[in-house]
């Protein structure tokens, strides 16, 4: 690298650095001649020709890329005597590390690095470390073993804005306010006795939703993607607010919701360079922070305006006498009266209660609607498994009724085929990255404090050692399984909603919203593609793992009764 000295007017080859001096050799001298910084500053401030616009970038390069250098070599080297080193992992371009060879598919561009480098694995994504766990015992020691350290997230620029700063129950840190988030989600909002609570509203979004596809049915192909986004927004708005909104208004928002709820996870997966690069953060260079704060502020409104009609509709019923009246009753109801009512040590705040909204009506979307989706097009790929499921379904359910969650426990095939379908393609493949609170040694190597963590779940599903014939649909091997494979997150050969105490909040509602979805609709119709069209299964890596191409199919009511479908 030549630089230029403005005190000897020559240029010179940077050398070595040492006591604040950048020692050169000057070109056909060997004689070293110490620069001092200062000096090369005022260079850089005193030239004004091109030839020195020319030579200041290079400088400014040269110094920033010695800098990271400095800085990766400080991360490498051993804290203490006897620490372990960083794990193997490619050495990546100076500044950007990796960055420009990241396949878009990451789940299989981390999955092709561990069959090189191993079960633990370093990447630099720009200037963060990343970290690829794909095995169950480097999982077990980062989800179980160490889980209070690895407890936090390495929480995403955008994610932080459109989360009301983290203060949801995914990006907040392990801590007391977690814990009693947590309690709210999966103790009180998400547990059994609240899910059965608001079933109604759910059955109610189903058998309409069966009633479109009815009427839209006579040879007619329908997005089963799509229709599934709007079903699971349906019933998750049900269940949070489903007595506040009637009629042209409860219509209205829904459609608004459906442009949002988009507009935020194309931003979400998005690479951002405030993330790779944190100390550029402030700048938002790509000016996603600033994308990410319009449906921000649309949401916030929506809220509000909910929010508002809610304690309008309580404080009718407090001045009628109905007040405690057993009636329509939903997640938003109790939320407001936990807020008034909560821990005066860990308030439960207006914040949080928008946070929790946003979490699930972003959340509980896509992750959903592309399992059911996942599901219909794996059982079409393999028509005997479609077959087999109805088969289970008629047995249960009888062809003069309709499904009700009460008849899901009965259904062990479709069960297993929710679970196959979950390991060949997990809604989140690489979970949601942990970051280490604390500098950790997994395994033979160290994991650095601010680290993020990536467990490649979808690779270990894939796993060949673990799973005869991994890539093949085959709900078989979940029947009868021994181990037998279940969502607690306990054996790490099979975790598809993660482990330890970040596990999944929503699991339970998750469970019973799939397996309903995918029982009543090949209850209620055979699936077949259009003429001339083929069934493509590749994914496409986002937010979620979704279906490269969309599913487009043709649904025929297998139903003789009509009154069935209404």
């Amino acid at each position: 690298m030549w630089v230029y000295s403005a005190r000897t007017r020559g240029a010179y080859r940077i050398s070595l650095y040492k006591n604040g001096h950048l020692f050169c050799i000057r070109d056909g001298s060997r004689m070293a001649i110490p620069i001092r910084f200062s000096e090369v500053w005022s260079w850089w401030w005193e030239g004004s020709n091109q030839r020195d616009n020319i030579a200041r970038w290079l400088l400014t390069l040269s110094v920033a890329l010695f800098m990271l250098a400095w800085y990766r070599w400080s991360l490498a080297k051993p804290k203490k005597k006897g620490e372990p080193p960083l794990p193997p992992g490619p050495r990546g371009l100076p500044l950007v590390g990796s960055l420009p060879f990241l396949d878009p598919e990451l789940h299989v561009y981390f999955a092709d690095l561990a069959r090189v480098y191993g079960p633990i694995a370093k990447i630099w994504l720009g200037n963060k470390l990343g970290i690829i766990i794909t095995s169950p015992s480097m999982a077990r020691a980062v989800l179980k073993d160490h889980d209070n350290t690895f407890a936090n997230r390495d929480v995403p620029a955008v994610a932080r804005v459109i989360a009301y700063g983290g203060k949801d129950i995914v990006w907040t840190p392990n801590g007391s306010e977690w814990r009693m988030l947590r309690k709210v989600c999966v103790r009180e909002m998400l547990g059994h006795a609240s899910l059965e609570a608001v079933y109604e509203l759910r059955r109610q979004e189903m058998r309409a939703t069966i009633g479109h596809v009815y009427g839209r049915s006579s040879g007619m192909a329908i997005n089963v993607g799509e229709q599934m986004f709007l079903t699971v927004l349906n019933v998750i708005t049900s269940m949070l607010w489903g007595g506040t909104l009637k009629g042209e208004e409860r219509t209205s928002l829904g459609s608004e919701f459906r442009e949002v709820v988009s507009e935020v996870t194309e931003i979400l997966g998005k690479p951002n360079i405030s993330d790779f690069f944190p100390g550029l953060a402030r700048f938002d260079l790509q000016g996603l922070g600033s994308q990410i704060k319009g449906p921000l502020v649309r949401f916030d409104r929506i809220f509000e305006m909910i929010i508002e009609q809610r304690l309008k509709m309580d404080r009718e019923e407090e001045a009628e006498g109905k007040s405690g009246e057993k009636g329509s009753k939903d997640f938003l109801q109790f939320m407001l009266k936990l807020k008034d009512e909560g821990d005066s040590k860990t308030p439960f705040t207006m914040t949080h209660l928008k946070a929790l909204l946003m979490d699930m009506v972003v959340g509980g979307t896509d992750t959903t609607s592309n399992t059911v989706e996942w599901a219909i097009a794996e059982m079409m790929k393999k028509p005997e498994t479609l077959k087999k499921a109805q088969e289970e379904v008629d047995a249960v359910v009888g062809k003069d009724n309709v499904v009700e969650e009460s008849h899901l426990p009965k259904l062990h095939y479709l069960s297993a085929v929710v679970k196959e379908v979950l390991r060949l393609h997990p809604a989140l493949p690489l979970l949601v990255p942990h970051c280490p609170s604390l500098t950790c040694a997994v395994g033979d190597y160290t994991i650095p404090q601010g680290a993020r963590v990536f467990v490649n779940v979808w690779a270990i599903h894939r796993d060949p050692s673990i799973w005869p014939n991994p890539s093949e649909f085959n709900p078989d091997r979940f029947l009868n399984a021994d181990p037998k494979w279940d969502f607690t997150g306990n054996d790490f050969s099979y975790f598809p909603f993660g482990s330890g105490r970040r596990i999944c909040a929503g699991i339970a509602m998750a469970d019973r919203m799939v397996m309903y979805s995918i029982a009543s609709l090949v209850h209620s119709f055979d699936w077949s593609l259009p003429e001339g069209s083929k069934l493509d299964l590749s994914e496409k890596f986002g937010i979620v793992l979704k279906k490269a191409e969309p599913l487009i199919a043709i649904p025929t009511p297998r139903l003789s009764n009509p009154d069935l479908y209404l």
